[in-house]
């Protein structure tokens, strides 16, 4: 299949360094601040892209489908999404651009291919998954076949055969231009596969890891 051969570093970590855990990072106060929630996707890759340059963070846990949000996070992004990033007084929100600034912030392996073409590749398809792979991956499958059921919530009828039927044309046009690479882009790990990552890890959960099969 399309995905990286090896789940990136991050998601192998233990949870407290994973989350930027004070004591397991051996400092007293975080300067980095990732506000997110545990169910999102997106969240999730931008938790991925830190641990992948091994930057130790604090996470701070909000739900944005509460009806009164945390006062603070309400100051970070009027727009009432996450994830949100703050490094030190800097704050910055929307999923790439946390990431893009990340790896070009801090230290670590480069998440971004240096090659033109690649990195083309690379913006091509995180487009795609945003575009075409979210909706029925996460919101259809995964959510209505687990978020909903979870919180006692009806799934829409049809909703996940629906999604189940537009990840496979939707993987399919992803199999066509990936890379011949052990990852999407190349030798190792990038934003892609990161990205790409977070979508397939929760449509897995809610497809029983049948990626190709139009039937629940």
């Amino acid at each position: 299949m399309f995905l990286p051969v090896e789940v990136p570093h991050a998601y192998r970590k233990p949870l407290a360094l994973q989350y930027g855990d004070n004591a397991a990072a051996g400092v007293d106060k975080m300067t980095v601040r990732l506000s997110g929630y545990e169910h999102s996707v997106y969240s999730w890759i931008a938790r991925l892209a830190l641990g992948e340059k091994h930057v130790a963070f604090e996470w701070l846990e909000v739900n944005p489908f509460d009806a009164s949000p945390p006062e603070h996070f309400q100051r970070l992004n009027s727009f009432g999404r996450v994830p949100v990033l703050q490094d030190g007084e800097f704050i910055v929100y929307e999923t790439t651009a946390i990431t893009r600034y990340v790896d070009e912030q801090f230290t670590g392996p480069a998440l971004q291919p240096s090659a033109p073409r690649a990195r083309a590749l690379q913006n091509q398809i995180i487009s795609i998954a945003d575009s075409s792979c979210y909706r029925p991956m996460v919101r259809q499958v995964f959510s209505h076949r687990i978020f909903r059921p979870r919180f006692g919530k009806e799934s829409e009828p049809g909703a996940i055969e629906q999604g189940l039927a537009a990840s496979a044309d939707a993987l399919a046009g992803l199999e066509g231009i990936i890379a011949d690479e052990p990852f999407l882009t190349g030798a190792s790990v990038a934003l892609a596969d990161i990205h790409l990552f977070s979508h397939d890890r929760l449509f897995c959960h809610g497809s029983g890891g049948r990626r190709n099969s139009a039937s629940p």
